[in-house]
C-alpha cells in the first residue's frame, strides 16, 4: 500500500491537471497488454496499424514486467494543461543519474531489458543518449497514437474534473475520493492507495496533491519513487464512450416529431451534462448542439442549471414522459451528420 499524508495546506493546494505526455506514456501499457482493458481494444487495433517503422522494442521496454513506468517520463505538470512539447522538454532535461535511477526502479527486481541496457552504464553519456532516443521516439508515437484523438480525450477528462470538483464542493475530501476508485480510501488526513506493488508513506509537507484523470489507467497510479511529490493518475469516468460509435436512434415516431439530432439529445440527457460533454459524445462542436438544447429547453423537455461557468442540461419530467416509451439505450447519442446541425452560439 502507498499512502499520502496531507495536511490542511496540502488539501488547500489540491488541484487537477491534464498531461498529454502522461497519457501517451500510460497508453503503452494498453498497447503492450491488450487484456488489460477491453474498452481500449478499438484504439489499440487502430494504432497498431499505424506504428510503421517506430522502434516498438524500445517503446515496449519502457513498461516493466510488473507494469510500472519510469517516473521521469511522467513529470508533474506545472500548469493546468501543458502542451506535449513543453512536457517533453522537461523529460529531455532530466539528469542522467535520475534517468538511471528511475529505469532501474521501474524494472526492479528484474534486470533491464536489452533496449534499455545503456541505463546500467556507469558513465552518464550513454544514459543521456538513451534518454534523448526515448524522447524522440515518444514524440513520434504521440503524433501517431494519441494526438489525433487528444481533443476528444481532453473533453472527456475535463468533464470528469467538473464532476470531481462538484463532489469536493458538496462533501469535501472524503466525498472526492469516495467513488474515484475502490482502491482509494481517505481516513484521518491520509489517502491510502491499495493493491500497490510498492509500499511506502509520503508526507506531502506543503507540496499539495495533484490529481490527473486518465483515459489509460485502470486503477490509481501514483509515482514509483517515494521521493516524488504526491500526485495520482486515476481512471476517468466515461472512458467506455470514447472509442465506440454510439448507436443511432431507432424510434421512428420520436425522430419524426423532434428530428434525429434532438431525439438523440433527449435520449442522452438522463443525467446532467454540460454542453462540451454532449458535443464530445456527438463528436461535433459545442456550438453545433447549443441551438438544439435551447429549443428542447424552451419546449419544457429539458431542465438546466448553472454549475460555475458551465450549464448542465438534463431531461425534465415532461422529457422523461416523452422518452418513456422508448428505452433510454435506444436514444443514446448517435453520430450527428454535418447536414443535421448548424452552428449556433456556444453555451457552456
Amino acid at each position: 500500500m502507498i499512502s499520502f499524508e496531507l495536511g490542511v495546506e496540502d488539501l488547500a493546494d489540491t488541484r487537477f491537471a491534464l498531461s498529454p505526455l502522461g497519457e501517451t506514456v500510460l497508453s503503452l501499457r494498453v498497447l503492450r497488454e491488450p487484456g488489460l482493458s477491453a474498452v481500449h481494444l478499438p484504439w489499440r487495433r487502430d494504432v497498431l496499424g499505424r506504428l510503421g517503422a517506430l522502434d516498438t522494442g524500445l517503446l515496449m521496454s519502457l513498461v516493466a514486467q510488473r507494469r510500472t513506468l519510469p517516473d521521469f517520463l511522467t513529470p508533474r505538470p506545472a500548469s493546468f494543461a501543458p502542451d506535449f512539447e513543453a512536457e517533453l522538454a522537461v523529460v529531455r532535461a532530466t539528469p542522467p543519474g535520475l534517468v538511471r535511477r528511475d529505469l532501474l526502479a521501474a524494472h526492479a527486481p528484474d534486470p533491464l531489458p536489452d533496449p534499455l541496457r545503456a541505463a546500467g552504464a556507469a558513465a552518464d553519456a550513454p544514459v543521456a543518449r538513451l534518454r534523448d532516443d526515448i524522447c524522440e521516439l515518444l514524440r513520434r508515437y504521440w503524433e501517431v497514437a494519441v494526438q489525433p484523438t487528444w481533443p476528444r480525450m481532453r473533453l472527456l477528462l475535463e468533464a470528469d474534473m467538473t464532476y470531481r470538483a462538484r463532489q469536493l464542493a458538496v462533501g469535501g475530501a472524503r466525498r472526492l475520493f469516495a467513488d474515484m476508485h475502490p482502491n482509494l480510501r481517505w481516513h484521518d488526513g491520509v489517502l491510502h492507495i491499495g493493491a500497490m506493488i510498492s509500499s511506502h508513506h509520503v508526507a506531502a509537507h506543503g507540496r499539495g496533491l495533484l490529481l490527473l484523470p486518465s483515459v489509460f489507467v485502470h486503477k490509481p497510479a501514483p509515482p514509483v519513487s517515494p521521493e516524488e511529490p504526491p500526485w495520482l493518475a486515476y481512471p476517468s469516468r466515461g472512458v467506455a464512450t470514447l472509442w465506440t460509435r454510439p448507436p443511432t436512434a431507432d424510434e421512428p415516431a420520436l425522430v419524426a416529431l423532434l428530428g434525429a439530432p434532438r431525439a438523440r439529445l433527449l435520449g442522452l440527457l438522463d443525467e446532467p451534462l454540460p454542453t462540451v460533454e454532449i458535443a464530445r459524445r456527438f463528436r461535433v462542436t459545442p456550438s453545433a448542439v447549443s441551438q438544439h438544447l435551447r429549443v428542447l429547453h424552451a419546449a419544457g423537455l429539458l431542465s438546466r442549471a448553472r454549475d460555475g461557468r458551465q450549464v448542465l442540461y438534463r431531461r425534465s419530467p415532461l422529457g422523461d414522459q416523452l422518452a418513456g416509451g422508448v428505452g433510454a439505450g435506444d436514444l443514446r447519442a448517435g453520430e450527428v451528420r454535418a447536414g443535421e446541425v448548424r452552428d449556433g452560439d456556444p453555451e457552456r
